[in-house]
């Protein structure tokens, strides 16, 4: 739809919406650039003040994978006419809870009456126009880099049917709620102690978030936009505890179904990799980790992002492009 409508053209638009990347970025003067995103949704676990907390998490995170620090937010809100105000209180409490986290100001907000809660944040930040990860310019040779577990849509599914574990649920939430704000932090100082003297350019070539297109989904956009092609190696991608037996047991999510139909004709498989790994790798995932893809130095970016206390796992590599563009082995 979006390609439909007709383009304005602003030389100040650095980051806009025919991009397909996480956030759009303004710049303002020749050392500072707006970066602003917009993400809202309906309840995916009982609790308001969690709810909330999850909504914030994932309305930051935008800024986060494009390099930018967030400044300020204004709250989106859908509420039922006649629901008990005290929940519309939990979760807004719970959402300005992790926006102090994140040193985010909340200015202000729209709320309408609305059968469906619904609740998230429009967020704007800054960032320097020479420093802005997209998910364009990754290059043949780069390490891919996860920092979260996935499988938070088969976890979510099964909460709604009643149906998952107290473990589960405790660490899927425990995941949906941590900021990528310390990853952030850690990356762009390592991505400053490894910038080339030569030419500057940046050691993180393209980075985004692991949100509602699955792994799969947002690793397309990124060898899409780069030209390039992937190889993942199935083994190393870190599930969420209680991922493949929500898979197994069929609590498989509609947008799972939607990103597997959408972008699995650009995928191959060894024969090793299980018919659960391969669905979970479409599972949309909500707050999700950092996809980096970073050069190809002797630096372990991994090992450096674990010793920093960010959870983080190189799960394989770019490569020239190729058909089929991503390769999945174990």
């Amino acid at each position: 739809m979006l390609g439909k409508l007709a383009r304005q053209h602003d030389p100040n638009v650095l980051v806009g919406f025919d991009h397909a990347d996480d956030a759009g970025v303004y710049q303002l003067t020749p050392d500072q650039a707006l970066v602003q995103t917009v993400d809202f949704f309906t309840p995916i676990v009982d609790d308001p003040y969690t709810f909330g907390q999850i909504a914030a998490t994932n309305a930051l995170s935008d800024v986060y994978a494009m390099g930018g620090k967030p400044l300020t937010a204004l709250a989106l809100v859908c509420f039922p006419d006649k629901a008990d105000l005290e929940i519309l209180e939990r979760i807004l409490a719970g959402g300005l809870s992790k926006m102090i986290e994140a040193r985010c100001t909340v200015i202000g907000g729209h709320s309408i009456r609305d059968e469906e809660t619904k609740f998230g944040y429009s967020v704007t930040g800054i960032i320097h126009p020479k420093k802005i990860y997209q998910n364009q310019g990754a290059k043949a040779g780069d390490k891919l880099i996860l920092t979260k577990a996935i499988g938070t849509g088969v976890i979510s599914t099964a909460i709604k049917k009643g149906k998952a574990e107290q473990a589960w649920i405790e660490a899927a939430i425990a995941s949906m709620t941590t900021l990528n704000k310390k990853a952030a932090e850690v990356i762009e100082v390592l991505a400053n102690d490894q910038r080339p003297t030569t030419n500057g350019d940046l050691a993180v070539h393209a980075m985004t978030d692991i949100t509602g297109f699955g792994l799969i989904g947002h690793l397309r956009e990124i060898l899409i936009a780069s030209n390039v092609s992937a190889r993942i190696h199935a083994n190393r991608i870190p599930l969420l505890p209680g991922a493949v037996e929500c898979v197994y047991a069929g609590y498989i999510p509609g947008g799972l179904n939607n990103n597997r139909a959408f972008a699995e004709c650009m995928v191959s498989y060894d024969e090793g990799v299980s018919k659960e790994l391969r669905a979970l790798l479409y599972d949309p995932q909500t707050a999700g980790g950092l996809l980096i893809s970073a050069a190809p130095n002797d630096m372990d970016w991994a090992a450096k992002l674990n010793e920093a206390g960010v959870p983080a796992v190189e799960i394989g590599a770019v490569l020239p492009l190729t058909k089929p563009q991503i390769t999945i082995t174990m």
